[in-house]
């Protein structure tokens, strides 16, 4: 009796572990989610986008709703570990899910409409690819974040090709540089009061596109009126 009293605690101390253990992850992943949804929906509710999107966080579940009906899941905002793994504040989860929201509302004819189109996007990703990032801006700081995050995100996760001549996506380096320009002329006050000066990815983005940001400065003293060629 004993000996089958032993045998039993031993189970349960082996099998306690592993049940924290677990349950640790699903608190952690419940937070996650309740992050995501806080700030996805306000980004829905403070742009007055009326379609109904909802925002995933779960590998397995994305993968499970990808074998559904593909007009269900692309009205949903799915990050995933890996990409929150890089968010190192709200701002940046934010830039992340704008960006998403813009990608799933052209499923709808609402909010976007004539902004993004199926057919439009086919025909020419790389400019839609602008239009998307500078979209998200706008999502952005109508919600009350700083768009410089969606700059720090994108450095820290989209790598640097070499060439685009051939590609269906820019350069992200260019993708960099039309934010920095979109913000620089419609939201100049993130740049004079920058929040992110001490931040170390956004000075790896100061660094990395001197030249860039050069062209941008000729253009504005100059007052061209013509589309700069980034590279």
């Amino acid at each position: 009796m004993i000996k089958n009293f032993i045998i039993l605690l031993a189970v349960i101390f082996m099998t306690v572990p592993a049940f924290c253990a677990d349950n640790t992850e699903i608190v952690q992943e419940q937070t996650v989610q309740n992050k995501i949804d806080d700030i996805g929906t306000k980004l829905l509710n403070s742009n007055k986008i009326q379609e109904r999107i909802m925002f995933v966080y779960d590998e397995a579940d994305k993968k499970a709703l990808l074998k559904l009906d593909t007009k269900m899941t692309s009205r949903r905002v799915f990050m995933y570990e890996g990409a929150y793994k890089f968010a190192d504040n709200d701002d940046e989860i934010a830039a992340f899910l704008a960006r998403g929201i813009v990608i799933a509302a052209k499923s709808f004819d609402g909010y976007f409409k004539g902004g993004l189109n199926s057919l439009q996007i086919a025909a020419s990703p790389k400019k839609y690819e602008v239009i998307a990032d500078k979209l998200a801006v706008d999502l952005m700081v109508n919600a009350g974040f700083n768009p410089l995050g969606l700059i720090t995100y994108i450095n820290k996760t989209v790598p640097q090709r070499r060439y685009d001549a051939i590609s269906n996506k820019n350069l992200a380096s260019k993708r960099l540089a039309f934010i920095y320009e979109y913000i620089y002329n419609k939201y100049p006050y993130f740049l004079v009061n920058n929040e992110y000066l001490e931040n170390e990815h956004y000075q790896n983005f100061l660094l990395n596109s001197q030249n860039n940001r050069r062209l941008l400065m000729k253009k504005i003293e100059t007052g061209s009126k013509e589309k700069i060629k980034y590279e």
